[in-house]
């Protein structure tokens, strides 16, 4: 059974900071580019950020600069640091697997809510 658990959401004020964590069960972790989805209300869901199993990372121009991937594929987890929150940050932050090999699959989580607020 594949399992993606996020957590670290919460409330936080504006230029503050937080770090997500997504654990990751019952797939072969390094077969999976890791990414890291949000969706504000109203709003489609967007990339924010994703990391292949050899370290390659992407950003949304939005998060660039403030935001970082990484991934311990010892510990089969991936995380995103953000900096510099802004409230336009606010949304439900989505985990995501995304297999690169044949057959493709993808799986995620059930989000973590991050808001940012004074």
């Amino acid at each position: 059974q594949v399992q993606l658990v996020e957590s670290g959401g919460g409330l936080e004020q504006p230029g503050g900071s937080l770090r997500l964590s997504c654990a990751t069960s019952g797939i072969i972790f390094n077969q999976y580019v890791m990414g890291w989805y949000r969706q504000a209300p109203g709003k489609q869901r967007e990339l924010v950020a994703d990391i292949t199993s050899g370290g390659s990372t992407n950003y949304a121009d939005s998060v660039k600069g403030r935001s970082t991937i990484s991934r311990d594929n010892a510990k089969n987890t991936v995380y995103l640091q953000m900096n510099s929150l802004k409230s336009e940050d606010t949304a439900v932050y989505y985990c995501n697997a995304r297999r690169i090999l044949w057959p493709p699959l993808n799986y995620w989580g059930q989000g973590t809510q991050v808001t940012v607020s004074s």
